[in-house]
C-alpha cells in the first residue's frame, strides 16, 4: 500500500481529517503556510485539502441554487404546497434530532474525516475522480 516514505506523517493526517469539518479553512491555511515557506505538499495533504475546498465550494452552489429554485417553485400555485411540503419532510428532526439533511452531511463529514485521519484516500463518486486527476 504505502512505502515509508510515501506513508503520511501524523501532521499531515491531523489537517487533512481537520479540513474537512471547517470547510477546508484548515487546509486553505496549511496551503498559504506552505507557499510561505516553500515545502511542497505531498499527494495525500493536497488530495484531502482540495477534496475538501471542491465539496465545501460545491455544496454553497447547490445551497444557493436550491433555496432559489424553492423560491421560484413557492410562487406557482399548487406546487407551492407540494415544494413546501417536501422541504418540511426533508428539514424536520429525523434521527437523533437532525434533520435527513443534516444526518446524510454530516455522514459524509464523518466518513471524509475518519479515512484522512487513518492516512488513507478517501472516495466519494465523481469527486474523488476530479481530484485525482488534477493532483500532480
Amino acid at each position: 500500500m504505502y512505502s515509508d516514505y510515501d506513508r503520511p506523517y501524523m501532521i499531515e493526517r491531523i489537517v487533512s481529517a481537520l479540513t474537512y469539518p471547517t470547510m477546508g479553512m484548515i487546509g486553505f491555511i496549511w496551503l498559504i503556510l506552505g507557499l510561505i515557506t516553500h515545502a511542497k505538499l505531498r499527494p495525500f495533504t493536497q488530495y484531502h485539502i482540495f477534496q475538501s475546498i471542491f465539496l465545501s465550494i460545491g455544496y454553497v452552489i447547490v445551497s444557493i441554487l436550491l433555496r432559489v429554485l424553492s423560491n421560484i417553485l413557492s410562487v406557482i400555485p399548487l406546487i407551492n404546497k407540494l415544494t413546501a411540503q417536501i422541504i418540511f419532510w426533508l428539514n424536520m428532526p429525523a434521527i437523533f434530532g437532525y434533520s435527513l439533511i443534516q444526518a446524510c452531511i454530516y455522514s459524509v463529514i464523518i466518513y471524509l474525516t475518519v479515512t484522512a485521519f487513518m492516512g488513507k484516500f478517501s472516495y466519494l463518486p465523481w469527486v474523488s475522480d476530479i481530484i485525482k486527476h488534477n493532483i500532480r
